[in-house]
């Protein structure tokens, strides 16, 4: 396994396996491309690690899933033939806009525990926490008060960021990928884990459904026990969904 530049050095990734590359594989938030190592280490795989993360220099701009999407598109053209693209949560995102925006340069999708759509209306901020802010933009409220306030309250992703990643991922979690779903017309199989804490399996349903109302091609693989990290905790199953869709 070797790790390689793409994009002038914009991108780095996993070369996994042999030969010429027939798969690409993203990684979800705050992970790196070596997560698809156990699954997929014996198959033609390039594996990037996502602008901002691993050895990948952070975007020089805010930008969502398209952004990211725009900025793997030179990767491409280390594929001969159609892809099959692996996207696990984050990484899933990106996949369905590079399908979207390159439907000639891809075969098909592998989900899996992507938040593609809301189940729920988005929760406001409190009152006290959206007085605080007002009171931090009006330069009444010291930023390190803020901040912490913004870290009590805010995921362990949030937490985790900072600077333009932290940005980025308040951009990205507002989005929602309903038009993909009616419009990507390649075949998705959404693999899920049971137990996914933080994209349950109801989301892969609702996916599912909207798939098969438009006509598109769709399947759903639930693994049983299974959590959110499923390439790390069902390499195997992972693999053998990768291996049907390769033939």
């Amino acid at each position: 396994m070797a790790l390689r530049s793409f994009a002038d050095g914009a991108l780095f990734a996993e070369v996994l396996g042999e030969g010429a590359p027939g798969i690409l594989a993203l990684h979800g938030w705050g992970r790196r491309g070596s997560d698809f190592r156990r699954a997929l280490s014996d198959l033609p795989v390039l594996a990037p690690d996502l602008p901002g993360f691993g050895a990948s220099p952070a975007p020089s701009e805010v930008i969502g899933a398209q952004g990211y999407a725009r900025a793997l598109a030179p990767m491409l053209d280390a594929f001969t033939d159609p892809v099959l693209v692996v996207g696990h949560s984050f990484g899933g995102r990106v996949a369905m806009r590079l399908a979207a925006e390159h439907p000639d340069r891809i075969a098909s999708v592998i989900l899996t525990g992507v938040p593609l759509l809301r189940l729920h209306a988005p929760r406001k901020p409190s009152m006290a926490y959206r007085l605080l802010r007002l009171g931090n933009r009006m330069g009444l409220v010291p930023d390190e008060v803020m901040e912490r306030r913004r870290r009590r309250s805010g995921s362990a992703d949030y937490r985790a960021a900072s600077g333009i990643m932290r940005d980025i991922l308040v951009k990205v979690v507002g989005e929602t990928y309903e038009e993909e779903l009616r419009s990507v017309t390649h075949p998705i199989h959404l693999l899920w884990g049971s137990n996914d804490r933080e994209v349950s399996v109801e989301v892969a349903r609702r996916a599912m459904s909207i798939r098969e109302d438009a006509g598109l091609p769709v399947s759903l693989e639930v693994v049983e026990g299974v959590g959110h990290l499923l390439p790390l905790e069902a390499p195997d199953r992972l693999r053998s969904a990768v291996m049907e869709r390769s033939r």
